[in-house]
């Protein structure tokens, strides 16, 4: 039976308390009146600012209000844009702790919900080489329930307590106006939405709670049943799964860009969440063998997990790909504007996520030597998974934030939170039971697995 550590259990509270600290600052901070961000504006205009040379534009349409009275209209309108460019950086600079936040909290939501998906698979599929971890990916899909439901608070938060920071199909006033809103309206509507989050997180939970149930049970059973209902709910869940996924990646992260749509999108964000979950059973397994809790665990499944860590990354790769190419050569205007923002404004962290998720893991794990080398497999993960939430960053940011984005201390503050909060929630549930499943009918043979 694992123990939970004093030492970890403090450490997963101070990265909380700290987290926390540093999202309300960001939050107290975000708040800027029209007169601090004209200032700002000014500023960044004399330091060459790019997104600031249309506030000096503006600040002299102002100046020309005042003057020029032959063409008064023309320098009212000049006037009224410089005020709405102003109130527009208001509001973009109001999002960024909402927006740090949210990629947070989805990024270690995605881990949990993609090791569910991988759990259920092995079980549908009779794998043998995998039983000796299934308590491991048992307890990383704890956090799929509370995970799941910070992120979907944090979504109707935004749109209810903020001032639709995240969402722009919440606001009224912009659906109004919109005539491609109003016509998504029968499913970008706040009831709408929140409902079907909640049926999501329903069907992933259930699911988490009884096969947690037939696998505790089949250790004391004394026949299969409990394994065989493990094996029809698993199935049943994948294709639960398959559409709820879907759906969730449009709700949660694609109707943050409302008039865009892709159909790789759904694919999309399960390759980066299965990639994800997988890196983090390869290094939560390899801390408890560190610490003498998985004397059963060989490098031979070490080498598995770290091929699907190789493997997924390189469907990644694939599927991003697919949609960047497809999307930029058809050159379709609403289409490509998606690419064009990340292109002009997070060029950055853009390509820096492609080298991190498709070059690093290349380098690092196509030697098959390497994938049984723990502190190799580390390495190779860390970098994963950074350039995992990097992807969800691009994903939100541009649409929430624009130019004004920056890993800054709300960034690094958000994780921190729920980084503490996974590690407290998934370690909790690692001592909950024995970390290796007793009566499963593979467990011998996977004990026993080598090439």
């Amino acid at each position: 039976m694992y123990t939970f550590s004093n030492k970890l259990k403090t450490f997963s509270f101070i990265l909380m308390i700290l987290g926390a600290l540093g999202v309300g600052y960001g939050f107290m901070t975000s708040h800027k009146s029209f007169e601090e961000v004209e200032t700002l504006l000014a500023e960044e205009s004399h330091h060459g600012g790019g997104h600031a040379a249309e506030a000096s534009h503006g600040a002299a349409s102002h100046d020309a209000h005042a003057v020029d009275n032959g063409h008064g209209e023309e320098a009212h309108a000049e006037v009224d844009e410089h005020k709405e460019h102003i109130e527009h950086v208001q509001h973009q600079i109001a999002n960024r702790p909402w927006s740090a936040l949210y990629v947070a909290a989805f990024f270690f939501m995605m881990i949990g919900l993609g090791v569910l998906a991988f759990y259920a698979i092995q079980i549908a599929s009779q794998a043998g080489w995998s039983p000796v971890l299934f308590r491991v990916m048992e307890g990383i899909t704890a956090y799929v329930l509370p995970g799941a439901l910070i992120v979907l608070a944090i979504a109707v938060a935004s749109g209810t307590i903020g001032h639709y920071n995240l969402f722009v199909w919440m606001d009224p006033e912009v659906v109004a106006h919109d005539k491609l809103l109003q016509g998504k309206s029968g499913w970008l509507s706040l009831p709408w939405f929140t409902i079907r989050g909640l049926i999501f997180i329903a069907g992933w939970s259930l699911y988490r709670h009884f096969a947690r149930k037939f696998s505790i049970a089949q250790d004391t059973a004394e026949d299969q049943s409990n394994f065989k209902k493990s094996f029809r709910i698993a199935a049943a869940f994948l294709v639960f799964f398959i559409y709820s996924e879907s759906i969730m990646s449009w709700d949660w992260i694609m109707s943050v860009d409302p008039h865009w749509f892709s159909t790789l999108f759904g694919w999309y964000v399960f390759a980066s969440m299965f990639v994800s979950g997988i890196t983090v059973i390869a290094l939560i397994t390899i801390y408890l063998k560190s610490r003498n809790y998985l004397p059963f665990v060989n490098e031979n499944h070490l080498h598995d997990v770290a091929k699907f860590m190789f493997a997924f990354s390189i469907f990644w790769t694939y599927l991003w790909f697919s949609q960047f190419m497809l999307i930029w050569y058809s050159n379709i205007p609403e289409e490509v504007t998606y690419f064009i923002s990340r292109f002009n404004d997070y060029q950055l962290p853009f390509l820096g996520m492609v080298v991190m998720n498709f070059v690093f893991p290349i380098l690092l794990l196509m030697n098959a030597d390497y994938k049984r080398i723990p502190w190799f497999v580390v390495m190779a993960g860390l970098v994963i998974l950074f350039g995992h939430y990097i992807d969800i960053f691009n994903m939100i940011m541009p649409a929430t934030v624009g130019d004004r984005w920056f890993i800054g201390i709300p960034e690094i503050s958000s994780i921190l939170l729920f980084a503490g909060l996974f590690i407290f929630v998934v370690f909790t549930a690692l001592t909950k039971a024995p970390l290796l499943v007793k009566g499963y009918p593979f467990r011998k043979e996977s004990e026993d697995f080598h090439y």
